[in-house]
């Protein structure tokens, strides 16, 4: 086929400056408005990732001239991808994250106080320190419950270790233990239960005493506003609440030791406060986990009266009472109490080290539980370890109110709880489930094994004892097991309206005749009172006549 002839279709394709398209390109100025609203419809950004097609295809091309990969159209979709994670700000790309501070430089950071001696160093300050001192072994106790899978890691233990040197370098303290750990929401306690030097102990401020002051002010204060207001005085209340139970002093019963806590090691000791009664009764009664901040408020029906700071040593009181437990003879009763063994051994709260200790082997201390002892007191339902009444007065109070023993209740039946040193054996189960359970660390080398008792009332509460040597320890939320879910107290009932009577009962509104009535039988007895009046005037007058 030769040439295409001009009235041929595929005449003038390959013929310079012609095109088959010719007829539909439009002129200039409309073909430059559709270039505009094509870049301004590629410039438009998305609502998901706010990057636009435009910038996109320029980035992509401008990244494909530059690296020159073979096969790029194959990888184009890679390319595309590549350069969207570029977009990408760092703090976002938890990959490529690069932190100024890392977390475990800023930790260490905070721990490096640990490992700094404050006086400088030197061979006098060593000596000094290998002496007796209050500071407990943590990695020898460590080591032991290692054996059962309990416990910390070594590093978080021996950080607690240098902590604790810390808190004795600068308190007066006279013993020293590692207490446990409580777990919180935000962040953990590390407790540390220490006894000060006799006399050495700070005093606390009793705002018991002060609000007892307060209140007898404010009680004389309404006594001389209700003298003069006597008219107009509402009904009395005869509602008297229960008496305040004091708390135990300090170094006896709850508050026989200090508790200081921090969060991490390395951060400071804080003291915790004294326990009272009404802080220990109300914690058995709810269940809040704790947050790590002891200012924290604690949110709870009934109203608990304290921040988390003294919830928190509510719960160390009642776990220390229940789990803190040693191998039988151990201790003893010192030999001056016994006039006081009379009585049951009931009065006993102090004990000391046997000499004497013959340790049991592991097998019998698994085997029974009556080699096991309690040796902290326990804490009765008034919240104190040693009851007492609270409607007994003195001498003197007795002389100023005998009126008013006629209305105070008959004598309190005195709460008794198990004495000093009790066996475990006698500790009530959880219905079906024993309060205790022991087991060996290991039965494959039996004869190196260490006898572990786990409490099962206090979830997280273990104890060791492997020859001479025996120690308690917690892991946990703070928590007291309870076979059924936790049911709140409900409210009080409602109060009844208070009875009406004809004192109380308001009067109908009169209607309008027998206002008129009234108001004429009022005018009436003014005109006879009038009338008597002027009748007296007319006698005098003749009596003074006559006279």
């Amino acid at each position: 086929h030769g040439p295409c002839q001009s009235h041929e279709p595929g005449y003038g394709l390959h013929q310079p400056g012609h095109s088959p398209y010719d007829d539909q390109i439009p002129d200039p100025k409309s073909r430059m408005l559709a270039i505009q609203n094509a870049k301004a419809y590629l410039l438009k950004s998305s609502t998901t990732s706010g990057l636009n097609l435009y910038d996109h295809l320029a980035n992509m091309l401008t990244k494909i001239l530059d690296e020159q990969p073979t096969n790029a159209v194959d990888i184009i979709e890679n390319i595309s991808k590549d350069v969207k994670w570029a977009q990408f700000q760092k703090k976002m790309d938890t990959l490529r994250d690069e932190h100024e501070i890392l977390p475990t430089f800023e930790a260490a950071e905070k721990r490096k106080a640990l490992f700094l001696k404050a006086n400088g160093e030197g061979d006098e300050e060593l000596e000094d320190e290998i002496g007796e001192t209050p500071l407990p072994n943590v990695m020898e106790t460590a080591f032991y419950f290692e054996q059962a899978g309990i416990g910390l890691s070594k590093d978080e233990s021996y950080h607690i270790f240098l902590a604790l040197k810390k808190l004795i370098s600068v308190q007066p303290i006279q013993t020293c233990r590692f207490w446990g750990k409580i777990l919180g929401l935000e962040m953990n306690y590390i407790i540390a239960e220490v006894q000060y030097h006799e006399g050495e102990e700070e005093e606390e401020t009793e705002d018991e005493e002060v609000t007892e002051e307060g209140g007898k002010k404010r009680g004389e204060v309404e006594d001389e506003d209700e003298e003069k207001e006597k008219e107009d005085e509402p009904p009395k209340s005869t509602y008297k609440p229960p008496p305040v139970i004091p708390k135990e002093e300090n170094g006896t019963g709850a508050n026989k030791y200090v508790y200081f806590v921090c969060n991490e090691p390395g951060k400071p000791w804080v003291k915790l406060p004294p326990v009272t009664p009404a802080q220990i009764v109300c914690a058995r009664k709810i269940k809040k986990f704790f947050t790590g901040r002891l200012d924290a408020p604690v949110v709870s029906f009934p109203p608990f009266p304290g921040n988390e700071a003294n919830y928190l040593r509510a719960q160390i009181a009642r776990i220390s009472a229940g789990t803190h437990i040693s191998p039988i003879g151990f201790y003893q009763f010192a030999e001056e109490e016994g006039d006081e063994e009379e009585e049951g051994g009931a009065g006993r709260d102090t004990y000391e080290e046997n000499p004497d200790f013959q340790p049991l082997s592991v097998v019998e201390m698994v085997d029974s539980l009556t080699t096991w002892v309690h040796h902290v007191q326990n804490i009765l339902k008034q919240g104190r370890c040693v009851w007492l009444n609270p409607f007994q007065k003195s001498e003197e109070e007795e002389e100023d109110e005998e009126e008013e023993k006629a209305e105070e209740p008959d004598e309190l039946q005195q709460e008794i709880g198990p004495p000093l040193l009790t066996p475990l054996s006698e500790d009530e189960g959880i219905q079906n489930i024993p309060a205790w359970t022991a087991q060996p660390s290991t039965n494959l080398i039996p004869q190196y094994a260490v006898a572990i008792l786990q409490s099962n009332r206090w979830p997280g509460a273990y104890a060791f004892a492997s020859g001479k040597k025996f120690d308690n320890i917690y892991f946990g939320w703070g928590h007291k097991y309870s076979p059924e879910n936790h049911t709140p107290a409900l409210p009080p009932p409602v109060q009844a309206e208070y009875p009406s009577g004809p004192e109380i009962t308001e009067t109908r509104d009169p209607t309008l005749e027998e206002e008129l009535a009234f108001k004429a039988a009022k005018e009436e007895a003014l005109a006879a009172a009038e009338e008597d009046d002027d009748e007296e005037d007319v006698e005098d007058d003749e009596e003074e006549d006559d006279d």
